[in-house]
């Protein structure tokens, strides 16, 4: 039996690198309010690790509706587990602490060296090899290379402003473990002082951190990878996500493979597409060799490179290195949608509990949920109860 968790902290742990981290207390909710989240996605015949009080039933109503093979977990009973293997959301000294102390047999989690190993390969920096393979073996209607790395020892203040100023029309700085739109920092006036103190802070905690031009962004996307731990890396899918204007991730289309690669063919060729899809696919398993077992994501955007309807793709804006949203979208589009129905994944935090019932309790109302087969053929499915402590919902609306 294969045991998942979901602990979204998973990249924040990943850059504080204490095996005592404690996220913070919106992210603490989030776990708590979408621990269900994995019986979407889990193998038949596995577990999901959640509080029973509220899950229990919401997941029994759910086993009826859509005969999910999947069991609850909850933490008192996971020395009755030890031997399990864990699927967490991302791995990190944090979450194996956790599970050590809960009971999980030292000999099936990864050791501190395979953590090492994973948080150096989790970086953001590591866009930047993935890049240089992709630009050497000459491929088309790719953009988005000019990006670089700033370190501590060999930067200065005013190297800092320096290398924001070559970027004449703006630049994004990115800490090298963060997701979801998180640690950025815009930089659309240059090197002011709010610029400089986020640089500050984040060469003080992580040593380094990515710089990037902002570009003219048409559409967001992903490709879906899974590494199997011995030098290989198959793909799994695509997924189309929304993104703020802050580069925030608001959700997923609930859309199949092939209409991934019928909408892309609005701004690129199917064959440099496919082309694209196997070169990083190559890519990644050159870098990750034996070192990494799991599903990983490489976020990617359609870029406009002028005035006219030309346009080319920024092939690897980040590689998310864990389970990833995307990868949910797919999962549930796969198993769980009606074909020939279209809808859309989100997950939304509310700031006051009441908020989120009466938005549930109205969309209930409004989006009737009717379920064939056990596929989504319209309306409002919650995948998580939500509950009178709830702030966090996951959802998909159907039409």
């Amino acid at each position: 039996m294969k045991l998942y968790a979901f602990n979204p902290d998973a990249d924040m742990a990943l850059g504080n690198n204490e095996e005592n981290y404690m996220a913070p207390a919106s992210i603490r909710r989030m776990a708590e309010d979408l621990a269900l989240l994995p019986v979407w996605y889990a193998l038949p015949g596995s577990g999901v690790l959640a509080p029973s009080a509220y899950n229990a039933d919401f997941l029994k109503q759910m086993q009826r509706q859509f005969r999910l093979d999947v069991r609850l977990v909850t933490e008192p009973e996971l020395p009755d587990f030890s031997d399990v293997q864990v699927m967490p959301w991302g791995w990190n000294l944090a979450l194996r602490k956790r599970l050590l102390k809960g009971g999980i047999s030292e000999k099936v989690l990864p050791d501190l060296d395979t953590l090492q190993k994973y948080r150096s390969l989790a970086a953001r920096s590591r866009v930047l090899a993935l890049h240089a393979r992709l630009q050497s073996e000459g491929m088309k209607e790719i953009c988005g290379i000019d990006s670089c790395l700033v370190r501590t020892e060999d930067e200065s203040h005013s190297d800092l402003s320096e290398v924001i100023g070559r970027y004449k029309e703006g630049c994004v700085c990115k800490s090298l473990w963060s997701s979801s739109g998180k640690g950025l920092c815009w930089c659309w006036y240059g090197f002011t002082k709010p610029v400089s103190d986020w640089c500050n802070r984040v060469l003080k905690t992580d040593g380094a951190f990515m710089v990037e031009p902002i570009y003219n962004k048409v559409e967001d996307f992903a490709m879906e990878f899974y590494a199997d731990g011995q030098g290989q890396v198959c793909f799994v899918g695509y997924s189309r996500f929304v993104t703020d204007g802050r580069g925030a991730y608001q959700g997923n289309l609930l859309v199949t493979d092939v209409q991934v690669e019928e909408w892309i063919q609005r701004y690129i060729s199917l064959e440099a597409f496919v082309q694209m899809r196997e070169s990083v696919r190559r890519g990644l398993a050159e870098l990750l060799g034996a070192d990494y077992m799991g599903f990983l994501g490489v976020d990617m955007m359609v870029c406009r490179l002028n005035e006219g309807l030309s346009y080319a793709v920024h092939p690897c804006v980040e590689i998310n290195l864990r389970m990833n949203m995307g990868i949910v979208a797919h999962t549930l589009c796969d198993r769980f949608i009606a074909s020939g129905s279209k809808g859309f994944f989100s997950v939304e935090y509310f700031p006051a509990t009441e908020a989120l019932q009466e938005q549930h309790a109205r969309d209930v109302q409004e989006h009737p949920l009717r379920v064939e087969q056990g596929r989504v053929v319209s309306g409002y499915l919650p995948l998580v109860p939500v509950t009178p402590r709830s702030r966090y919902r996951a959802f998909v609306k159907v039409e």
